[in-house]
């Protein structure tokens, strides 16, 4: 990680640059509307942005609810991908997730989805069962994973 890369909380300023990081890693991304109601209307919600230079790398949220955190998306620009930026944001906030008494995180990932699975191995993280048809997409099954922190 270059010394012009920073973490910090995602401000409303910064949903279009996550739009774009959005479109560029998902088959179904999020709205620019959804983004705003995660940051003005959800109690649970925290979101991290990781910022180079005054550009959005990458972001990631998490929904936290008594001791759980549940990771709702994660994701790197593409021209960022392959520098453990991703790992780095995950371990933002599961320190984030911590500091506020969470000791157990989850989330989903693709069943294809063989590099973030070994991220979240990485980290840790266990199968902990199958959402079936979970990606409206093209109906693909999702693992649920989890982690103690």
């Amino acid at each position: 990680m270059s010394k012009t890369m920073t973490f910090r909380f995602m401000r409303e300023e910064d949903i279009d640059q996550v739009m774009i990081v959005e479109m560029q890693s998902f088959t179904l991304p999020w709205s620019r509307e959804a983004f705003y109601n995660e940051l003005y209307h959800n109690q649970f919600a925290r979101y991290l942005v990781l910022e180079d230079g005054g550009r959005i790398a990458g972001y990631c949220g998490a929904w936290i609810v008594m001791d759980e955190s549940h990771i709702t998306n994660i994701a790197v620009l593409p021209e960022y991908r392959g520098r453990k930026l991703g790992e780095a944001l995950l371990l933002k906030m599961m320190e984030l997730s911590k500091s506020m008494g969470v000791t157990r995180m989850t989330l989903e990932v693709r069943v294809s989805n063989l590099v973030a699975q070994s991220l979240y191995k990485k980290l840790g993280f266990q199968k902990g069962g199958i959402r079936k048809n979970y990606y409206t997409d093209n109906k693909e099954d999702a693992y649920v994973m989890w982690v103690n922190i």
